[in-house]
């Protein structure tokens, strides 16, 4: 069973704003415009870094060729950036009962952890580091918005990757692998491969907007007892 976990909103809460300072300062290096305010009114929530930097910079009349051809860039640069600002200690922001609930599944026979979050993948792999809980996830076992701006390909790209790292080479099935996110679009991405999904209300959103995932909780507890249920 290959369990793929979202990061902000799910595993940490209130680590986004060193994030969102070294996007906004990327594109304010890469492409001399200057994206303050503009971030709320996209609502970047469960959105891809890359997916996010686009549409500031859609709305501040950079061309769709431009930003292609410097999206590597902006990705560079955030990632330098955010090392350079991250707080040296996350733990404060882990969402209450992660680390019991991580070291659990992790003892499970059968059972890999993996991501599928929007962060490039150097941003939450520091983010996760600092934030004490980074062990649980083995390196490049996930998809990240360094892999596509469409959050909807990364279940399938986690798959592909965890499956090629296993004994049979292959993709993980769909029918065992099980998305965890906070947003409508953590759900939307899982549908998209084919897969389930469990939706927390840890971050922004509340069970009504997040009834279409196969099962909601409230808290990692919860979380617990709903990935058993779907045999984790």
């Amino acid at each position: 069973m290959l369990l793929l976990f979202d990061i902000d909103g799910t595993l940490l809460s209130g680590a986004t704003r060193e994030h969102a300072r070294a996007l906004d300062g990327a594109i304010r290096e890469v492409h001399g415009v200057n994206p303050d305010n503009l971030r709320s009114q996209i609502g970047p929530a469960g959105r891809t870094d890359g997916e996010i930097a686009r549409l500031i910079l859609l709305d501040l009349g950079v061309s769709a060729r431009r930003i292609d051809e410097r999206a590597d860039d902006v990705r560079e640069a955030c990632c330098r950036i955010y090392a350079q600002i991250c707080p040296p200690d996350l733990s404060d922001r882990v969402v209450p009962g992660i680390p019991d609930l991580l070291a659990f599944l992790a003892a499970r026979e059968g059972v890999t952890l993996g991501l599928v979050t929007g962060n490039f993948e150097p941003v939450a792999r520091l983010k996760l580091a600092r934030a004490g809980i980074g062990r649980w996830f083995p390196a490049r076992a996930g998809g990240f918005g360094s892999d596509s701006e469409d959050r909807a390909a990364l279940p399938a790209i986690a798959r592909r990757r965890v499956g090629k790292q296993a004994a049979s080479g292959t993709s993980i099935p769909r029918e065992d692998t099980i998305v965890i996110g906070d947003t409508p679009r953590d759900i939307a991405c899982a549908w998209a491969d084919g897969v389930r999904c469990v939706a927390v209300t840890t971050g922004q959103y509340g069970p009504d907007e997040l009834a279409d995932a196969d099962a909601v909780a409230r808290d990692a507890g919860e979380l617990r007892v709903r990935l058993e249920e779907l045999g984790a």
